[in-house]
């Protein structure tokens, strides 16, 4: 069976999208298993990520009753830790969506050398979002871990791949314009001697009713193995029963 749209109907109809989410990291570890020469493992993580909308009136007047009572608290005498702040302004403080797979050497004390970054809607909903997935993976790749990121997201457009690139003033003319939203890709960031540093670039373009394919990921270096992600897809949708 191909790639589906699990963020339209039909297949939205009676499944969740996070239930591929949070299904396929532990399936992705399992192809691991067979390919990962011996010194690495896998591991899945997920975590959802908190989001809220924030109402400026309602944090101000939490704000002053929170003064109050820590005034109160304090026998009625101002201290320095009841002094309101000279500004209170919203901020989105809302931690990251992740739904990934990390590869360590267990060699090297568990070094952590791959990520596999599978986007959910909230990576890519908002502006705010989307710089706060493209820092994390920017953090990555400036610690020599090489970073995948498949993006089977419909529901937004966005592009986070091209939106990276964007950050080192580069474009892969593969993309189209605009830069299609379903993709995978592999970076991996390399700094030869006596020469700028460069990244590596590897990307697939998805399309829905078309198998996954087949990305490299960097263990090291000069290690790589070639990891499949058609198969782990198509056991995660099999247990889930997503036709």
């Amino acid at each position: 069976m191909p790639l589906r749209d699990h963020f339209h109907s039909p297949v939205n109809d009676k499944h969740r999208w996070d239930a591929v989410h949070g299904q396929w990291p532990g399936e992705i570890v399992r192809t691991l298993f067979d390919l990962l020469p011996a010194g690495f493992v896998a591991e899945p993580k997920i975590h959802h990520g908190s989001s809220f909308e924030v109402d400026v009136s309602m944090l101000e007047e939490d704000d002053r009753q929170s003064f109050a009572d820590e005034s109160e608290a304090a026998g009625g005498t101002a201290t320095l830790t009841a002094t309101a702040p000279p500004l209170t302004v919203p901020a989105d403080l809302s931690e990251l969506d992740e739904y990934e797979i990390l590869v360590y050497d267990t060699d090297r004390s568990r070094t952590l050398v791959a990520a596999i970054e599978l986007v959910s809607p909230a990576n890519k909903d908002r502006p705010e979002t989307r710089q706060q997935f493209l820092g994390k993976v920017d953090a990555l790749l400036r610690q020599d871990v090489c970073v995948s990121i498949v993006d089977l997201v419909t529901k937004y457009q966005s592009n986070l791949y091209a939106e990276l690139l964007a950050r080192f003033g580069q474009t892969d003319p593969r993309l189209g314009d605009p830069p299609a939203p379903l993709y995978a890709v592999t970076l991996r960031g390399r700094k030869p001697k006596k020469r700028r540093a460069v990244l590596d670039l590897w990307c697939f373009p998805l399309t829905v009713g078309q198998p996954l394919p087949t990305i490299p990921l960097w263990l090291s270096s000069t290690l790589r193995i070639e990891l499949p992600l058609e198969p782990s897809y198509q056991e995660t949708c099999r247990l889930l029963r997503i036709a």
